[in-house]
């Protein structure tokens, strides 16, 4: 078995915690309210589970949910010759499914981007590397917020390659030619100032930091023989910064409660922060959802009014002085003078990277919370269904549903119409349902007697455009604290609900629970059947099907895929695959999919296992679903995000390389990409596999 480590409660290094969500895991659960799970209120009644197993309508105390069936799963496997370990051919090993013919690579503690055996890999851009015109080459000890303003950000996380197919005005082609988007989720001082006073930073290093936020769009090249990614100059560079101006659209746009004293209407917000996974819509456009931004904002104790006080500290929002001290150089980050501020940050953004003359949009309908994404999926007569989740413990999953359809083109007046979609709809909160007895889910991971934790569920409403569906809120308020509007519901309160996706070709939903550390001890909510294990430092990958597989639906059936950890250990569970096959896998953060149908899936906190993060590849159907193979790993103290999954390429961003306690920039103990006695930088790396001719051959 692998060993374990204690340490941090989240398992990340606690200067990354700091910085990234404001030590969210040292501060009370922001969740206090003490709404029933069905699996409470049902209580042995639940033991039906043959019949809902058998596709049964069951009649809940809510009112009759039909559970839409999953594709059947495999049975738990006792061993190689169960499932997985057949050979296709009768002899040797069993023939690997497309796109996971690979060597896995070994966990290992490495400061370096390891890939499997005969593949290679190239950086293609770092923090501080040009992006904009006249845009100075970087140099760490004389940065300049003006300079950073031009330069690639800090801390990627999302990333896509979007196909300029001729866009870009200069016959540039998707094959050879697309724009890098990318979003820069937070910033850590510590590692990018020599000298660093946290007491004390100064106004350029703020400055910075806020130039640092935000995304990055910039053109890149592809190798004509290899799988590099070149970055260009272009007219689509950009940078979207914390003075960057967005729109804020939807039933909420204009509403007192996102009025301040430099936007008397509501309607205008200046910049995004702390932009987690992301999405890309079917209209060509990019979602980045605004996660951890609590922590920027100051003073929320001295706030006079308490209910205002008490919505504060639903978000996390508490204290006086913040880490960063950015409300001594910009008041609206003092709550105290600019009371509503904080309630312009926690959503949904678009940005069409196309034109580089567009303002950016906030959309309101999506509800405000610490969205780690939004991916959307079509419906059959072309409305669009965006998922989202809440990430932080015991928090929600969301969906929404527009009421109006998405046009087809790539025309003006068609990209103006599409990128309204989201701002007229319905926006609905989850509520899961175990069909096992409580008694058989006992915190300890254990499988319940019908073989894996399944079950149905329900998507409730919080409201649609102007009509509320909360008892005791507007419309307004369920949008800007929907927190709240879903604790009012009973929605199923989950372990850290991270980046969420719909299969392109089975439609089924695949959600990352990242970890829970606090569920079970000290009165906090226990073990549930979609959240099986008390202290869950591993999280799990949950799989949904909503009925008779439309996204318009408003009941699901759902499973746990993966219940992620160390394959020795009896709380893990690969959909019933042989564990000793499988790579061992902690805190699953972001998921993708190949054209083969296979689900990638980049971790954050693979410390928990003594590991590097890394991302990983599993088949969904046939004899090897479950079985998870690791594809490449990241250097020490970093974390994998927004995989980019191509045929032949394969890109991950590298957050926080070097973030390890005891080091800064004044003692690092990475010094990835560069090597030598360099600084450790953020980076987006392409990894491949060369083929005939030196051209890319297919991944795996």
């Amino acid at each position: 078995m692998l060993p374990l480590l204690p340490a941090h409660p989240t398992n990340r290094a606690a200067v990354t915690c700091k910085y990234r969500c404001g030590d969210a895991c040292f501060h009370e659960i922001p969740n206090v309210s003490g709404n029933e799970t069905f699996d409470n209120v049902l209580g042995d009644v639940l033991s039906r589970r043959g019949a809902l197993r058998a596709g049964a309508v069951v009649a809940l105390g809510t009112g009759a949910l039909a559970a839409g069936a999953l594709p059947a799963a495999a049975e738990p496997a006792a061993g190689p010759a169960a499932r997985g370990g057949v050979p296709a051919n009768g002899a040797g090993k069993p023939t690997p499914p497309p796109g996971t013919d690979f060597e896995p690579v070994q966990p290992n503690t490495l400061d370096a981007v390891v890939v499997p055996e005969g593949y290679e890999q190239a950086i293609v851009i770092r923090w501080g590397d040009a992006v904009c015109d006249g845009a100075p080459e970087f140099d760490f000890d004389n940065q300049t917020a003006d300079a950073q303003a031009t330069q690639f950000g800090y801390n990627c996380d999302f990333a896509a390659l979007m196909p300029l197919d001729g866009k870009d005005g200069r016959g540039g082609h998707g094959r050879d030619a697309s724009l890098l988007v990318t979003n820069h989720e937070y910033t850590t001082e510590e590692f990018m100032f020599r000298g660093y006073d946290e007491e004390n930073p100064t106004e350029e290093q703020v400055r910075i930091a806020w130039a640092a936020h935000g995304l990055t769009v910039v053109r890149v090249e592809r190798g004509r023989d290899s799988g590099t990614l070149t970055p260009k100059p272009s007219r689509q560079n950009r940078r979207i910064t914390l003075h960057t101006e967005f729109a804020v659209t939807g039933p909420a746009a204009g509403s007192d409660l996102l009025k301040t004293s430099a936007d008397p209407t509501g309607s205008t917000v200046f910049g995004t922060m702390n932009n987690c996974a992301g999405g890309v819509t079917p209209w060509g456009t990019i979602l980045s959802g605004e996660e951890n931004v609590n922590q920027y904002f100051a003073n929320a104790d001295l706030v006079p009014d308490e209910k205002q006080r008490e919505r504060l500290a639903r978000y996390g929002i508490e204290g006086t002085e913040t880490v960063r001290k950015w409300e001594r150089f910009d008041s609206r980050f003092d709550l105290t003078a600019q009371a509503n501020e904080a309630n312009r940050f926690g959503w949904v953004i678009e940005l069409d990277p196309y034109d580089p003359d567009s303002t950016p949009v906030k959309h309101t309908h999506l509800g405000r919370f610490k969205h780690e994404c939004a991916n959307i999926r079509l419906t059959r007569d072309n409305r669009v269904v965006a998922y989202s989740g809440d990430d932080e413990r015991f928090e929600y999953i969301y969906k929404f549903i527009s009421d109006k359809k998405m046009k087809k083109g790539d025309s003006a007046h068609a990209r103006r119409h599409n990128m309204t979609l989201l701002d007229s709809g319905t926006l609905y909160v989850s509520r899961f349902t175990g069909d096992s007895p409580p008694a058989e889910i006992d915190g300890t991971g254990t499988l319940p007697a019908d073989g894996e934790f399944d079950g149905s569920g329900e998507w409730i409403p919080l409201a649609s455009n102007d009509k509320s569906f909360v008892d005791g809120m507007t419309a307004e308020e369920v949008y800007v604290y929907t927190r709240e509007a879903a604790d009012k519901v009973g929605a199923t309160k989950m372990d850290r609900p991270e980046d969420i996706q719909a299969h392109p070709k089975t439609g089924r939903i695949y959600c990352a629970l990242s970890n829970n550390v606090e569920r079970g001890p000290d009165g906090k909510e226990a073990a549930t059947e979609p959240n099986p294990r008390n202290n869950n430092k591993h999280g799990q990958v949950l799989e949904l099907e909503e009925r008779r597989g439309d996204p318009l639906a408003t009941s699901f059936s759902w499973r746990l895929f993966l219940v992620c950890g160390d394959p020795a250990a009896p709380d893990t569970y690969f959909a019933g695959f042989p564990k000793d096959q499988v790579s061992p896998i902690s805190s699953p953060d972001n998921v993708a999919f190949d054209s083969h149908g296979n689900l990638w899936i980049s971790t954050d906190s693979a410390g928990a296992l003594g590991i590097n993060d890394g991302l990983y590849v599993v088949p969904l159907e046939g004899r090897q679903r479950g079985h998870l193979k690791l594809f490449l790993t990241v250097p020490k103290g970093a974390e994998t995000c927004g995989p980019v999954i191509e045929d032949t390429l394969v890109t991950v961003c590298v957050q926080h390389p070097g973030e390890v306690d005891g080091a800064d920039a004044d003692n690092p103990v990475s010094h990835w990409p560069d090597g030598g006695d360099t600084q450790p930088r953020p980076s987006v790396v392409a990894v491949w596999k060369p083929g005939r001719h030196g051209r890319p051959a297919p991944i795996g």
